[in-house]
Order: structure tokens, then C-alpha cells, then sequence
């Protein structure tokens, strides 16, 4: 009995201790709200429950539009009000810049370097110009306006081979997974000039091992695992997580490094109208500004931000329109009016399409892809009128 009592009692002193160092927090006097039930360790971790979004909702309307949680040792402000949102990213715009570090911004966003993860600064400064002048200024997107076109093509006659096969019936089918595969295919047809998902995807060999890749960073960049608040956690072998992220960077990273390769190979007759071969061509002459883990990065920003959001909100518009078959009526007669039944819509008409414009307008504001903001981290103490955060 004695030795069981001795490890009992250690145990106790270790997690008194850790608790000690952890909450024995510097104290804030003009914090938001809190929830009283915060436990050592855990700090407010214990009230989160999926979906997220609707928790922190749960607790604005009992704490009010701004509140202060402990997750494990960090501490974090949750606004769901307007007006102190516009506030933070006015007055307090430089200091609010930051984005917290994280696994998968270390491991899969080359160390916390890319468009989406990389800290206020000179780095972050290069990045937005490059991501601003050379990949999504108008002049760039219009040129790649025939690719979207021949994606949405393919789309559209996958649709009509699924009614064809029923002889005229009703069909149902699975949306998201099409959806997805336009998303992604549109997106990597402009950064390389390639269809990756598909019948008629020439190497499908490299298309699955690049969905595994990006589905695999999808699932880990919807959800936190709690080491990231609990650092302590590594002791006890709670660094799989960690494995499994760099692991998984390590395989992105050896693809898109052979995209580029690929792409750095081409021969003089070959056509290089691609986002990574333009990238590339600004390499030569500005070296230092255009690195392999530049353009890699921005690769993986655009896929994991365009991809998965679109799709789904095309999914909830569909819906929608499903659901509500007086709007769905209105749009097609709109259509009707003005476009005709002869041809599909271009992106010039979409200025002439108001009501189209206010579905898509109504979705992503009852359905936004992404309920939350990307959290930002605050480089230093900013004050509110009635907040020090």
C-alpha cells in the first residue's frame, strides 16, 4: 500500500503544482465577462461543445457581446458584436495583426511563414504584394476566366450523364463531392495548368495522393487539439498530434516541391501561363522575394481557403433555393429574362443578375462557410473603452 499511496500523493503535488503555475495568472482588472466555472488546468476548455460557434453564442447572450475564457494556460476574447469588431481592426488594427502560432502553421504552413499565418511585418508585408499584385489582382483573375468557364462545363455535363442514366427521372445526387472537385480542380488548373479530380484526370495516381494531402489539412485546420493549451500534455505522450502534423507537412511539402520542379523543367516551347510559372519568371530577378517556400505556401493558402468554403456555400445556396421554390422560380425567370435559355451564364452577366447577386449575398449571411474569423493574437495590451484585452 505504501508505494501506491506515495505515487498518489505525488501525483497530487505535481498536478498542485503545475496548476500553481499556470493559474497563478497576472491579473487584469478591466477584463470582459468570464464564466465562473473555471477549472485548474482546464481553465473554461470544459464548456466548449461542438459546434463552437453555437457555445460561444450560448455565452455572449448570457455574458454579453464580449467575454474572457481561459483555454488551458491561454487566455482568449471572444466578440461577437459589431461594433467592437470594427473597433479592434481600426484602432487597434496593428496590434490585433498577429495570428496565435499553432501546430499547423508550424509544421504545415512552413513555420508560421504563409499569407494566412505569418506575423505582422517586412514577411507578411512581401506575402500580402505578392498574393495582391501577382495572383489575385483583376487583371490575373481575368486571364484565367476560360478555365472557370471549361470547370463549370465539367460540371455541368457530369450533371446531365447523371440524368441521362435515369431516362429522364427525377435524380438525386451528391453535391459536395462535385462541388469540391470544381473548387479544387479551378484552383489548380490556374496555379498549374492541371485537373487533379476527375474521369479524365491524366495521372490519377497524383491527383489522389494530392486530395489525401488536402483533406487530411481540411480535417486538422477545423479543430484544435488541446495540447496546443496544455503544453505540459508532451510529457505524458500527448505529441502524436504533433507527429501526424509534421508528417503530413513533409508529404505536402515533397509534392508541391515537385510541382514547382516540374514546372522549373519546362522546356522553351511550352506553354507557361500558370500561376507557378509566373511566380517563377519574378524568381529569377527578385530571388529573395520569390522563394520555392513562397510559392509553396501561397499554393497551399489559396486551396485551403478557396476550396472547401466555396463548395459549401454553393451546397447551402442549392439548398436554399431547394427549400424555397418561389426564390429558385424568381431566379430562373430572371435568367430567362435576361440571358435566354441558349447559353449558360458568363461572369460579365453576373452585374445584370441582381437577384442571383442577393442569393448568394443571403447564403453567406445565414450560411458562412466559416462561422468564426481566423483568430488573431494580440502583439501587445489593447484598450477599449470598457475593455483592457
Amino acid at each position: 500500500m505504501e508505494p501506491i499511496f506515495f505515487y498518489s500523493s505525488l501525483s497530487i503535488i505535481v498536478c498542485v503544482f503545475i496548476s500553481l503555475k499556470l493559474f497563478g495568472r497576472r491579473r487584469y482588472p478591466n477584463l470582459p465577462p468570464s464564466p465562473s466555472l473555471s477549472l485548474p488546468i482546464l481553465g473554461h476548455l470544459h464548456l466548449l461543445k461542438p459546434p463552437i460557434h453555437r457555445t460561444f453564442h450560448r455565452l455572449s447572450q448570457k455574458h454579453g457581446p464580449i467575454i474572457s475564457l481561459w483555454f488551458g494556460s491561454r487566455r482568449v476574447v471572444i466578440i461577437s458584436s459589431l461594433s467592437a469588431v470594427q473597433e479592434c481592426f481600426t484602432k487597434n488594427d496593428i496590434v490585433l495583426a498577429n495570428r496565435p502560432p499553432t501546430l499547423l502553421s508550424k509544421h504545415f504552413g512552413y513555420n508560421q511563414t504563409t499569407l494566412v499565418a505569418a506575423p505582422y511585418g517586412d514577411h507578411w508585408r512581401n506575402v500580402r504584394r505578392i498574393g495582391t499584385v501577382e495572383v489575385l489582382s483583376a487583371g490575373r483573375l481575368n486571364s484565367f476566366s476560360e478555365i472557370r468557364k471549361v470547370e463549370v462545363k465539367h460540371l455541368l455535363r457530369k450533371l446531365s450523364r447523371h440524368a441521362e442514366e435515369e431516362e429522364g427521372r427525377f435524380v438525386k445526387v451528391e453535391l459536395r463531392s462535385m462541388l469540391f472537385e470544381l473548387t479544387f480542380n479551378n484552383i489548380m488548373t490556374m496555379v498549374a495548368g492541371k485537373r487533379y479530380v476527375g474521369n479524365d484526370v491524366a495521372n490519377k495516381e497524383e491527383g489522389k495522393e494530392f486530395i489525401e494531402i488536402m483533406d487530411e489539412a481540411l480535417s486538422y485546420s477545423g479543430g484544435t487539439n488541446p495540447g496546443e493549451f496544455m503544453p505540459f500534455l508532451k510529457c505524458f505522450g500527448g505529441n502524436g498530434y504533433e507527429r501526424k502534423l509534421k508528417k503530413l507537412g513533409r508529404r505536402a511539402d515533397l509534392f508541391l516541391q515537385r510541382l514547382i520542379d516540374q514546372h522549373r523543367n519546362k522546356s522553351a516551347s511550352e506553354s507557361k501561363n500558370t500561376m507557378i510559372d509566373h511566380l517563377l519568371s519574378q524568381q529569377e530577378s527578385q530571388p529573395g522575394y520569390y522563394t520555392d517556400e513562397i510559392i509553396k505556401g501561397l499554393i497551399l493558402s489559396l486551396l485551403l481557403a478557396g476550396t472547401d468554403t466555396s463548395a459549401v456555400t454553393i451546397e447551402w445556396a442549392m439548398s436554399n433555393l431547394l427549400n424555397h421554390p418561389d426564390a429558385l422560380e424568381k431566379a430562373r425567370a430572371e435568367l430567362d429574362a435576361q440571358l435566354g435559355q441558349e447559353r449558360i451564364v458568363d461572369e460579365p452577366d453576373i452585374s445584370k443578375l441582381h437577384y442571383l447577386q442577393s442569393i448568394i449575398s443571403e447564403t453567406l449571411r445565414l450560411y458562412p462557410a466559416a462561422p468564426m474569423l481566423v483568430p488573431h493574437f494580440a502583439s501587445d495590451d489593447c484598450i477599449r473603452s470598457e475593455v483592457v484585452g
